[in-house]
């Protein structure tokens, strides 16, 4: 087992976070188990974490810095550290989405992670059967963060219809997620288009992309393989994925009528059915 004190703070940000956490911990004169009274959790856990051993999450942070008096200390960390949970190629794509002033995207078999729920999260990332999957899901999650800043990015996605009807994790699951896409609704800052399957063949047959503007920088465009993401700022390309954007924009469904199908899919397909004993269940 790695020790707290063998921990070398420069080796990443999760060692520096454990590092961190033992030794204001140890400043404040508080035993593992007593800082694990105070925030809610086990002693063990809190050696876990200054182990090395595992992620915080941002609850986590947000409690270790008002028991510890920091200032926020943990809380600014935390972010780094999930980013580098996430898999190397996709983490330069994580820095720039999270710098972005306007993202938009074509999303044909899933939902786009920025709008994920937890439960489907899980769902979709279990299915790549990997070994840390509650820290994959909280880096997730951590994306999420963007959208509710002061001054957030302008999210404009389409996604394909059959997305709506592909059940990932659950009749449950997909309802709280359509749901969770109806929530947009008012948000100026999130618009959300459905390309109807009458659409037939269109500009997007060749598979999910992402375009990214910047305040000061070139245009980016973001496509993914089977084991690795592509990130590229080569004129041409920005311009035929913007071109091919805009005529998915115009084949799919308005913002209105999207918010309709999307809500009368999770009406009638994922509706909650009665038990026998007549209690409703996903």
């Amino acid at each position: 087992m790695v020790l707290a004190r063998d921990i070398d703070p420069s080796a990443s940000p999760l060692d520096y976070y454990s590092y961190e956490l033992r030794r204001l911990r140890e400043e404040a004169g508080l035993k593992q188990s007593q800082l694990g009274a105070i925030i809610f959790c086990t002693g063990s856990l809190i050696g876990m974490v200054e182990n090395g051993r595992r992620v915080p999450t941002r609850d986590f942070s947000e409690r270790v810095d008002a028991a510890l008096g920091t200032g926020g200390h943990f809380s600014r960390l935390v972010g780094l550290v999930l980013r580098s949970v996430l898999p190397t190629w996709f983490q330069a794509y994580a820095e720039m989405e999270a710098r972005a002033t306007f993202i938009s995207a074509y999303q044909p078999q899933l939902v786009h992670g920025l709008l994920q729920t937890e439960a489907y999260a899980r769902a979709v990332l279990a299915s790549g059967l990997p070994e840390r999957l509650d820290e994959l899901v909280a880096a997730r999650m951590e994306r999420h963060r963007i959208l509710r800043r002061e001054e957030p990015p302008m999210v404009w996605l389409v996604f394909d219809e059959g997305m709506l009807h592909r059940e990932i994790g659950g009749r449950r699951v997909m309802r709280e997620q359509l749901a969770h896409l109806l929530s947009f609704r008012e948000n100026r800052w999130v618009q959300i288009q459905v390309l109807p399957n009458a659409a037939g063949e269109h500009a997007g047959l060749i598979g999910s992309f992402t375009g990214m503007r910047f305040a000061n920088d070139p245009d980016v465009v973001y496509t993914e393989d089977l084991i690795s993401g592509h990130m590229t700022a080569n004129p041409d390309t920005v311009r035929e994925a913007a071109l091919r954007y805009a005529h998915l924009q115009a084949a799919a469904l308005s913002v209105e009528d999207s918010v309709a199908l999307i809500t009368r899919v999770m009406e009638e397909r994922y509706a909650e059915q009665p038990e026998p004993g007549g209690r409703c269940v996903a």
